[in-house]
């Protein structure tokens, strides 16, 4: 049996990001498989982490909450107490392959790996080309590991497979449980709206709460939860504001909810009539679409990244061109349809099913070569 360590600095257990996600789903399959995982993490440590045996905190990389891309700049503005750091963890726990889980979150840029240790770039999201962290990260390790179909084909069409790249999907911590047809169709008729996200400008959720027709009488209730990482100062701040602004413009409807932890959304999708991915830039996998299939909760979104890929005949792909106005479009729609939803919710679990940690785990081990 193999020892596979995964690194992510802004790694805890139920953080809000589909990146930790993902390496929570591989590090079940790893250990389903009955290999070991570790996650190195940066400091300080965390109530939770004691829901991961497996997680080690780095006492060379300490990181405010949230944290900036510039804050790990400078925490690796000299990298060899990591380097040298990472190496020892690696080296003691006899590990086989590290894989990094981003190109400067998760020191895949450093490429920290002891002689010896296969190395693999996990991709989350299609860098520029120019960018030289990237393009170091690319060519240092032994194999790229896109996290969906649809990242390997990004990568393709901006040149960047001059190594090897080996798909290693996604994939969910829970097990498809669809809703019986009969609590399906109660909710078809009366059932609110839910969203789950992280707070973040390009997910469009003020801007989709702004756009609600007049007249919407169906409840809307939206969990929304805070990352460790900002882009700028104060964003995820600014978001939640914008969203509680609109929320205060229709009481009436609109809830926002606290988060949840991962394990509890896709229950709290199942009593959904319906999900929104109201994203305007293309989500590159999108996990709460994932989830909210696996209950058979259909997904309405726009007709650009992973999303309509993945939910085809479960959910409607709505025209960017038509905004967020659209999306209301199609959920109105889909909802005065039974037998369109009906053909939709049917057709969510079966989509999803092969996004399970084993068969994410055994992808990643073929990957690696083990």
């Amino acid at each position: 049996m193999s020892t596979i360590a995964f690194c992510l600095l802004s790694y805890r257990p139920n953080h809000p990001s589909g990146i930790e996600r993902s390496i929570a789903a591989l590090v079940e399959g790893v250990r389903r498989l009955g290999h070991t995982p570790l996650i190195l993490a940066a400091g300080p440590a965390g109530p939770d982490d004691l829901l991961e045996p497996g997680l080690v905190r780095l006492e060379s990389v300490i990181l405010p909450r949230p944290a900036l891309n510039e804050d790990v700049l400078a925490a690796l503005a000299d990298p060899a107490p990591v380097v040298a750091e990472v190496q020892g963890i690696l080296a003691r726990h006899r590990v086989d392959a590290a894989c990094w889980a981003d190109t400067l979150w998760g020191l895949g840029y450093l490429n920290p790996a002891p002689a010896g240790v296969t190395s693999a770039l996990m991709v989350h999201k299609i860098r520029p080309s120019g960018e030289d962290r990237w393009q170091r990260a690319l060519a240092a390790v032994d194999v790229v590991c896109p996290a969906s179909q649809y990242l390997a084909e990004e990568g393709a069409a901006a040149g960047l497979h001059r190594g090897e790249w080996v798909t290693v999907p996604n994939a969910l911590l829970t097990d498809p449980a669809p809703v019986p047809d009969g609590t399906r169709e109660m909710l078809r008729r009366e059932g609110p709206i839910r969203i789950a996200s992280r707070v973040e400008p390009a997910k469009g959720l003020a801007e989709f709460l702004a756009a609600m027709p007049e007249g919407w009488a169906r409840p809307v209730e939206l969990v929304l939860a805070e990352a460790d990482f900002e882009f700028f100062t104060g964003m995820q701040g600014q978001v939640l504001a914008a969203c509680r602004e609109q929320a205060a413009r229709r009481p009436d409807v609109v809830r926002i909810l606290p988060a949840l932890g991962w394990r509890e959304v896709p229950a709290y999708l199942a009593g959904a009539a319906a999900t929104v991915i109201s994203s305007t830039e293309p989500e590159t996998f999108c996990h709460t679409a994932a989830e909210a299939m696996s209950v058979g909760t259909p997904v309405i979104g726009f007709d650009f990244g992973n999303v309509p890929t993945m939910t085809g005949p479960a959910g409607r792909a709505v025209p960017a061109a038509d905004g967020q106005t659209g999306l209301w479009d199609a959920l109105s729609r889909l909802l005065a349809d039974p037998d369109a939803y009906r053909v939709a919710s049917r057709a969510a679990p079966g989509r999803i099913t092969a996004f399970n940690p084993e068969d994410a785990a055994q992808a990643l081990l073929t990957a690696l070569g083990l």
